[in-house]
């Protein structure tokens, strides 16, 4: 919603209550870095060259096809590093400075907020992180943080736009074909021949990495790296779960508010999160550009912010963190 439309109300009440709460809860989703322009590959339409996202963030699919997840786990770490932290990151960050007793827990892998320099200790990674890696050997142990080496090894690197007429296996009027043509024509000797290719795109020819070419563990020298990434079936990291749970039933204090960011509160783990944090007298606010969804969980006495968090959270938390435009504008 556009700020001048935030009913009167709900942002009165919200200020009141965010300026006199000290423990804070964050859970951020997906709609967090939506400002930044990152593919998402959620929900409907969620495909990579084809293939539903879902099913390559599998330890089957690695298992299966190694060069074919790295394929697309090293477009993602390409796009987020070319990506911005957005207004949304930013104002959490400041919030983490101003309140010591607010935690941010994202189910986010991009990286976004710790480069909005988000408090390391406020802020911890349910499913992990695009840039960390570790050996699939089970009997090694290795783990590295914060490789932002793009690409990660030489085979993977995104190959760059070539003048060519892409097929359509749809189009039958040769109305695709004729687009694709005139793009050859416009594009031919210009300086977008060198961009990056979208090899999202399953048109898009890749060459195929031997095993070999593949990130190799430095300490065994017998694994196969991976992203360190939480896939579907594997179990959220204990260390994780522990320090939130900590701070959530930290004996003799409550819970004053709880903010959920772009991601649904009736799924796992924002449902668990809001309805301990009530417990614990917690008020929760929910920011969703998805209305319908965003609406579901809420409880009497609740918020809901429609709309972009980028544009919305550094509103409602002004009263708190101030005016923040000098340090987004200094990121871009």
């Amino acid at each position: 919603m556009p700020l001048n439309q935030i009913p009167a109300h709900d942002r009165e009440s919200f200020t009141e209550h965010l300026q006199k709460s000290t423990r804070i809860l964050a859970l951020c989703g997906a709609g967090l870095s939506a400002s930044s322009g990152l593919p998402t590959f959620r929900g409907a339409g969620g495909l990579w060259r084809n293939y539903d996202a879902t099913s390559l963030a599998t330890p089957e699919a690695f298992d299966a096809d190694p060069a074919l997840v790295w394929r697309f786990y090293s477009y993602r770490r390409h796009m987020a590093l070319n990506a911005k932290p957005n207004p949304a990151h930013f104002a959490l960050a400041e919030l983490a400075r101003k309140r010591p007793g607010f935690v941010t827990l994202t189910q986010n892998v991009d990286g976004l907020s710790p480069r909005a320099d988000h408090p390391a200790s406020q802020l911890h990674l349910l499913h992990g992180s695009l840039f960390d890696v570790r050996c699939t050997s089970f009997y090694c142990d290795y783990v590295e943080h914060d490789n932002f080496t793009d690409p990660i090894v030489p085979a993977l690197a995104i190959p760059k736009e070539t003048s060519q007429i892409l097929p359509s296996a749809s189009d039958k009027s040769g109305m695709e074909v004729a687009h694709s043509l005139a793009t050859v024509l416009e594009t031919t000797g210009s300086s977008e021949q060198n961009k990056d290719a979208d090899i999202s795109d399953a048109r898009i020819p890749i060459a195929d990495i031997a095993i070999d070419d593949l990130p190799q563990c430095p300490k065994c020298r017998k694994g196969l790296l991976r992203p360190g990434v939480v896939w579907f079936g594997e179990a959220l990291p204990e260390k994780t779960l522990k320090a939130v749970d900590d701070f959530v039933e930290e004996e003799g204090s409550k819970i004053d508010l709880m903010l959920v960011i772009g991601t649904s509160g009736i799924v796992f783990p924002a449902a668990r999160y809001m309805e301990e944090a009530r417990y614990r007298g917690a008020r929760v606010a929910v920011i969703n550009m998805d209305k319908q969804d965003g609406k579901k969980g809420l409880a009497k006495g609740d918020w809901f912010f429609h709309g972009d968090a980028g544009v919305i959270l550094p509103d409602i938390l002004y009263p708190v963190i101030g005016d923040i435009s000098a340090i987004t504008s200094g990121s871009e």
